[in-house]
């Protein structure tokens, strides 16, 4: 992993700088033009708010370094484009996200152009600093600071376990003392792991290379192959250990009941109700029998798996989006609330509470910022009002409902107005944008992966 200069573009609602030397037309007027010209005359820097507008419109952006805590990036080589980050017990809270350097592990999966050639990473980033600007500022204060750059170096420990085909979606939890993976292959099959050796090899250099030499090949302790066709949905339960969920392409969701000895027993009746491909799976955070799903049939779906299979969906929402439905995510801290995610770009917050009084439950809210497809959306761990969103515009934002909007102010510029008042931070530079996971021990950390790496990041705004 190497840390290189911040080459987003972000926009925050509090601090946005654009040093812009080509004005688009859409975006400056003529005054602001003529402005711009009058301060470049006199030698001065020409800084101004940039608004993301879905346009590839050329602006030259510079990063505003003073709007993160922490930024960093790493590459994988192939593209992993679902991950999950794994439980550790080196605390949590804001005593863990304030103190520097930080770690974390996560468990990843390639999507490479063979089948043969994909692999399951389990990785370790450490020594993740400060960004350069308020290290700076620390320095300044503390005259006696002697740290060397190569000392700032964030460090990347990989370890690999093949896995056959592409891994479509990865995610993790804790069973006794063991972190098991799931893993949706593209061929059809859904593994599960026992990532005990490799969490231990990333943690220890003698456990590596041991590991190393041994050149011993993981294996799955545990694959379905019931699933009539691929899938992306997969979620475990936190309400009840080793329980599973993993939805297909062809609308079928099977649910996994833990046996003893890392067994499971699957459901061969799948739960009928959608008609299209299942997208996304989430799992009530405080009813152990209560399921959610989404579909590209534009319904999200509610689900009490102690009913029979085909009478087990209890709410169904139709046309909750105008397109596909790709994502949702449950409030763990007020499980009433749940986010949706579509291709149409909108993102909507439901109230669970309504959907029993009525036959045709309405949104509560109703986002509408990114101008493409909404590919990842997740709530805040602990904050039950901020949730963070990602679009195949290449926009990663940050929102919190409790925010509302003010008077405007006479100076604020026209861009600025136009933005939903609860829309704060915007995250630029990925492409391709799949996947994002706040860090739920590092309150504020964002880990988010697209076709060209991995960011790590934390905004002054959360």
């Amino acid at each position: 992993m190497q840390e290189e200069e911040p080459n987003d573009e972000h926009v925050d609602q509090h601090m946005l700088d654009d040093t812009d030397s080509g004005s688009d037309a859409d975006l400056v007027s003529e005054s602001d033009e003529e402005c711009d010209e009058q301060c470049e005359e006199a030698g001065a820097v020409v800084t101004r708010t940039y608004v993301p507008s879905g346009d590839d419109d050329q602006q030259s952006l510079e990063c505003d370094e003073s709007a993160y805590v922490l930024y960093q990036k790493a590459e994988t080589g192939l593209p992993c484009l679902s991950f999950d980050l794994i439980a550790d017990d080196l605390g949590s809270g804001d005593e863990r996200a304030n103190s520097f350097p930080i770690a974390f592990s996560m468990v990843s999966g390639t999507q490479g152009p063979k089948v043969h050639i994909n692999s399951l990473l389990v990785i370790k980033m450490s020594n993740l600093q400060r960004n350069k600007q308020q290290m700076e500022e620390d320095d300044a204060e503390n005259e006696d600071s002697e740290e060397s750059d190569d000392e700032d170096e964030p460090e990347f420990q990989c370890v690999q376990i093949p896995h056959s085909g592409c891994v479509n979606r990865v995610r993790s939890t804790v069973l006794g003392n063991k972190v098991v993976a799931a893993s949706w292959s593209e061929l059809g099959n859904v593994h599960l792991w026992d990532l005990s050796k490799e969490l231990q090899a990333v943690n220890d250099s003698e456990a590596m290379d041991l590991y190393q030499r041994s050149k011993e090949k993981s294996l799955p302790i545990f694959t379905f192959t019931g699933h009539q066709q691929e899938g992306f949905a997969v979620d475990w339960s936190n309400a009840s250990i080793g329980l599973l969920a993993t939805g297909d392409c062809q609308k079928n969701i099977h649910i996994w009941r833990p046996l003893e000895a890392f067994t499971w027993n699957v459901d061969q009746q799948p739960l009928c109700g959608h008609v299209k491909s299942v997208e996304d799976l989430q799992w009530s955070p405080n009813e152990a029998n209560v399921l959610a799903s989404c579909s590209v049939d534009k319904t999200i779906r509610v689900w009490d798996i102690r009913a029979r299979p085909s009478s087990s969906c209890v709410i169904t929402v139709n046309d909750a989006h105008e397109a596909d439905v790709n994502v949702i995510s449950w409030n763990k801290k007020e499980p009433s609330f749940l986010l949706s995610g579509g291709d149409d770009g909108a993102i909507k917050t439901w109230d669970l509470r309504q959907f029993g009084k009525s036959k045709d439950p309405k949104p509560i809210a109703t986002f509408k910022h990114h101008v493409a497809a909404i590919t990842s959306i997740e709530w805040h761990p602990s904050d039950s009002t901020v949730f963070a969103a990602s679009g195949a515009d290449n926009q990663l934002t940050l929102w919190d409902l409790a925010v509302e909007k003010d008077d405007e102010d006479e100076e604020e510029e026209e861009e600025l107005r136009k933005l939903p008042p609860q829309l704060l931070f915007i995250h630029q530079g990925q492409k391709d944008i799949k996947e994002l996971h706040w860090h739920s021990q590092i309150p504020g950390l964002i880990i988010s992966t697209a076709s060209n790496g991995i960011d790590i990041f934390r905004s002054i705004s959360v």
